[in-house]
């Protein structure tokens, strides 16, 4: 990174307030450019949370098959660093993101129209404590 782009805590921190605040457009983004310039363990766990962020806009938009497609591949990304990674404990991160996904899930239609449920959209609150890199 240049020396007056921001830094990667930063870029980690302005995602999740995003995403915190349903912006998960501009999380995406945020996270977007910080995996974009970092190459360290925690690549792929930066590409899990942008592919979250990417899943939560497409269901608020309703495209319900971009959602569900791009939830497993978020899935897949974000489970390789459990059960915490970075001050996210992703065990409770998961199970909220899950539960808000489960009409996605469930639906064996082509072109289903579920609506998100304010309530049950995840929130990502860092632990201190789990500051490490990985245990994944």
């Amino acid at each position: 990174m240049s020396d007056d782009a921001p830094d990667i805590e930063t870029l980690y921190a302005e995602g999740i307030r995003c995403f915190n605040c349903c912006d998960f457009f501009e999380a995406h983004e945020a996270w977007e450019e910080l995996w974009t310039e970092y190459r360290g363990p925690a690549r792929r766990f930066y590409q899990g949370l942008i592919q979250a962020a990417v899943a939560l806009h497409h269901f608020g938009n309703g495209n319900i098959r971009g959602a569900k497609k791009v939830y497993l591949s978020s899935r897949a990304y974000l489970d390789d660093y459990r059960p915490h990674c970075l001050g996210l404990d992703l065990e409770q991160f998961l199970a909220q993101y899950e539960r808000s996904f489960a009409a996605v899930l469930a639906s064996t239609e082509e072109f289903p129209q579920i609506d998100v449920d304010p309530e049950l959209i995840p929130e990502i609150h860092l632990n201190p404590a789990l500051a490490g890199e990985s245990d994944g």
